[in-house]
């Protein structure tokens, strides 16, 4: 074969059967609960029966005995010959995991050892038990007025020409799949048509046979009509089983329904990040343009900058939906980490999910995969209690953990619920004393919810023994960075004895961002706006030392300050505009000169000669052609030790 058509088979291949396989683990913690869900059984079956014809015609034999002995399994059960019992299914989703690694493996042209034999004997259905007696057929709906039959219509023309278990006169055995073999349906034809070609010895109106053994449309049709009548059910109108006495005369074949055009089309992921790029340099010719047309005052301009911008905002919202995916996409691979999560951890958890129709930037999907991972097993592992002490305190035994996922403005919030024991203030305080994150004086300050937030310290833990799950010191800090990283924030609801919620912000799309733009000298810098609470003006006398920090006293509350002009090191007094952060689970003021207002923005690269920059995640051009610093937040954070210790201690 040529290899370029084998590398694209492959790859068509691998498209395919990866969306097949990405909904097989759903399908099978579906399975579990539900083991006689009879559609559930049939796309569990077809999932793997497709994968193993595709994995069959590119000769992948590991894959072919894999889901051959996966479909065998399924194919009894589908019959009511077993029930798929615990062991079954953590065989079949071992197999799920094995065929994951083989998918990895094609992918990137690795090599496949064939299944283990162990696995593959557990897969094996052993000595079924008699099935069940047939219950009594049911009656069939008249085909539709278009001529086609549907699967259960078909099954009833099969068994009146078969009977329910072989054809007249020598039995002929079905398929395990219910299907049936090439010689099967030669034999069909010839017992409908004669060896001749001809529809039975007594048929007045022969019916020509197509010479490549297949059967053409008016054949066909002129089968349902014998064995259909004209508008009848399936041997209404010719004597049961076989043969089959034909009518005189032969409907004319049905007009054909023209095929439902082609509304989906794969694009490869880097040409859509080329379409994205395209349309984010657009915005910033749009900025530019817009700042010429305030300046000249020139009004053709401004009317042509103003369509300019109509046009660029609409190109850049359909843009940015092409990269949108359902957050169900990052959700599905959840109900299988609970599933053993649970058992391992001896604990009954029912897991919900809601908005799982949500869209989110697909650069998000995989980012926050990990840090999602994280806040499960915090919530089975810490939050849920043990079957009996839930029981003792009046709960179900079986705790439930609630994945959610809304928009809001510009973000989109995830969370993560628990009905489980709740979080104790007084507890987190005396650990993290103990821990040496704060004294005692410091502790005894801390509200409720900052109490929650301790939680997000590096080192911080109270399991009273290490595990292979939770325990360790570390996890939840790890999930803070990262989703600062991404622009968000991570923040903590609890109420002892009722559960906890973990709420996760983050941008809507990280391809084009919103920023705040503002003056800190002479320098402009870019601060994200999903990190912007609001912004104020100081009035005399509202800021004082506390604690050795300057602070200011908004909304009730003592707010850190920050002078971000000795980060970028313009010398003078600090401005007197403040823009209030959340960086993580804290908040803090900082100071500017002047703000600018908000833009759409495009970060690009500032080169190998200013990586690992700390604070810089990049820059842009403004609307009036100077370049911004878009700041990395959390990079600041990090790199000012003063104020990173300042942060901590305001919590």
């Amino acid at each position: 074969m040529d290899p370029t058509l084998d590398s694209e088979l492959r790859n068509d291949f691998l498209v395919e059967a990866g969306e097949l396989v990405q909904r097989l683990g759903d399908q099978l913690i579906g399975l579990e609960a539900s083991p006689r869900d009879a559609e559930l059984l049939n796309a569990v079956f077809r999932a793997f029966h497709t994968v193993k014809g595709g994995a069959g015609f590119l000769a992948i034999e590991p894959m072919v005995q894999l889901c051959h002995h996966a479909e065998d399994l399924l194919n009894v059960a589908r019959n009511g010959q077993l029930l798929l019992d615990a062991s079954r299914m953590d065989a079949l989703l071992e197999a799920l995991d094995l065929l994951n690694d083989m998918m990895a493996a094609l992918a990137s042209g690795s090599a496949m050892a064939m299944p283990p034999a162990g696995l593959l004997q557990r897969l094996t259905p052993g000595k079924a038990a008699a099935p069940a007696p047939a219950p009594a057929p049911k009656p069939v709906a008249p085909p539709p007025s278009d001529g086609t039959i549907d699967d259960s219509e078909f099954e009833a023309l099969l068994d009146s020409l078969y009977g329910s278990s072989g054809a007249p006169g020598a039995p002929l055995a079905a398929a395990d799949s219910g299907s049936i073999s090439d010689d099967e349906f030669e034999a069909l034809l010839d017992n409908l048509h004669g060896k001749g070609g001809q529809l039975g010895a007594t048929t007045t109106a022969p019916v020509v046979s197509s010479t490549a053994g297949t059967i053409f449309d008016d054949e066909f049709e002129s089968l349902l009509d014998n064995l259909h009548g004209k508008g009848g059910q399936p041997g209404a109108n010719a004597p049961a089983p076989a043969p089959v006495a034909a009518s005189a005369s032969v409907a004319a074949p049905a007009k054909q329904a023209a095929p439902a055009p082609e509304n989906t089309v794969r694009v490869d992921t880097a040409r859509l990040d080329a379409l994205v790029h395209r349309a984010g340099e657009l915005v910033l010719v749009r900025n530019r343009l817009l700042s010429l047309a305030a300046k000249t005052g020139d009004e053709t301009l401004e009317l042509a900058a103003t369509e300019l911008d109509r046009v660029a905002d609409a190109l850049q919202n359909a843009v940015l939906g092409m990269r949108m995916q359902p957050v169900g996409r990052l959700f599905q691979r959840f109900p299988r980490i609970v599933r053993d999560l649970s058992r391992q951890l001896g604990k009954e958890v029912e897991l919900v999910q809601e908005g799982e129709g949500t869209d989110l930037d697909r650069s998000l999907v995989e980012a926050l995969a990990d840090p999602m991972v994280h806040l499960i097993r915090n919530a089975l592992d810490h939050g849920l209690e043990m079957p009996d002490e839930r029981e003792r305190a009046g709960k179900p035994r079986k705790g439930k953990v609630t994945l959610g996922a809304s928009q809001r403005g510009e973000r989109i919030v995830i969370t993560v619920s628990d009905d489980g024991r709740g979080m104790n203030p007084e507890v987190l305080r005396r650990k993290a004393v103990e821990k040496g994150l704060m004294d005692e004086a410091q502790a005894s300050r801390l509200t409720e919810n900052e109490c929650y937030e301790i939680i997000f310290r590096p080192g911080f833990s109270t399991a009273a023994t290490v595990s292979d799950i939770s325990g360790r010191g570390v996890g939840m800090d790890v999930v803070k960075t990262r989703v600062v990283e991404l622009g968000g924030t991570l923040s903590v609801r609890s109420q002892l004895g009722k559960g906890s919620t973990l709420e996760l912000a983050v941008p809507l799309t990280m391809a084009i961002q919103r920023v705040l733009m503002v003056r800190v000298g002479a320098r402009l810098l870019a601060l994200p706006l999903s990190n912007v609470d609001e912004v104020f003006e100081l009035a005399p006398g509202q800021q004082q030392q506390l604690d050795g920090r300057v602070v200011a006293s908004h909304r009730g509350r003592a707010l850190v300050l920050a002078d971000l002009g000795g980060w970028v090191g313009v010398d003078g007094l600090a401005g007197r505009h403040v823009v209030v952060l959340h960086i993580g689970h804290m908040r803090l003021g900082c100071l500017v000169h002047e703000v600018l207002g908000r833009e759409d923005v495009m970060v690009k690269p500032l080169g190998p000669l200013f990586q690992g920059v700390p604070a810089v995640a990049g820059a842009t051009v403004t609307g009036d052609g100077r370049l911004a610093l878009v700041m990395d937040l959390a990079g600041l954070s990090d790199h000012d030790g003063q104020l990173l210790s300042s942060i901590r201690m305001s919590g």
